[in-house]
């Protein structure tokens, strides 16, 4: 493990005990301390970020200027059947392309390796990689009751601020084709991370290889 790696991993572990002995709770039964709920979400949300349903700008500030521009919220019951023909939809128009589906509760992740979206250090869309992009924008379209943020990842190759920068590029390449395409822009966020969520390891070329990635997270406008 590289020192930049291990730095990083003390950092983490050092917020997660602190995390952990902040959310201990005394069981009034049998006196014993544990690890409360609230805690358990804050290491989970520590781990995952974004994935565990964070949303760039937040969810309440971002559903109202929503249904302010006229495209209007889900009714809090037909969300899961809302969710599930969106997923189907983009299962089946990016199917056999690379990118992958994720299906999180009522929210989906559309994971698209930097490998068939950009050429290496560069953060213009690839040709071959538009027409998946149309058919994404052709979903997202058809679904406009969403909110989407587009997320830029690296590998640890390279300097933090150069991947930082280049993860924050390529998020903004893909927000702009969308735009182009006919998604609204009050719909989406961009962010990029750099080389600071990695879902693989970066000591291996496979492993760099998954770190190396956009991804477009699609999250329900709800009707408060």
């Amino acid at each position: 493990m590289s020192f930049r790696s291990h730095t990083r991993f003390a950092l983490a572990s050092a917020a997660l005990a602190s995390l952990a002995l902040s959310g201990c709770v005394t069981d009034p039964e049998t006196g014993n301390r544990k690890i409360s709920k609230a805690a358990i979400g804050g290491v989970g949300g520590a781990l995952g970020g974004y994935l565990l349903g964070d949303l760039l700008g937040g969810r309440n500030d971002r559903t109202e200027k929503i249904v302010g521009a006229g495209i209007g919220a889900i009714a809090g019951a037909g969300v899961g059947a809302y969710m599930d023909a969106q997923e189907k939809k983009m299962r089946e128009r990016t199917a056999g392309t690379g990118v992958d589906v994720v299906r999180q509760g009522d929210e989906l992740l559309l994971r698209m390796p930097s490998g068939i979206t950009f050429a290496t250090n560069k953060s213009d869309i690839q040709p071959q990689f538009r027409p998946t992009l149309d058919e994404v924008a052709a979903t997202l379209a058809e679904y406009p009751k969403t909110m989407i943020d587009v997320l830029g990842h690296t590998d640890s190759d390279g300097s933090e601020a150069y991947n930082q920068k280049l993860s924050e590029q390529r998020a903004q390449s893909v927000a702009g084709y969308l735009t182009g395409h006919g998604i609204a822009p009050v719909r989406l966020a961009t962010k990029g991370y750099g080389e600071m969520q990695p879902i693989a390891s970066n000591e291996t070329p496979e492993g760099k290889a998954q770190n190396r990635r956009v991804e477009i997270k699609i999250v329900p406008a709800v009707a408060g």
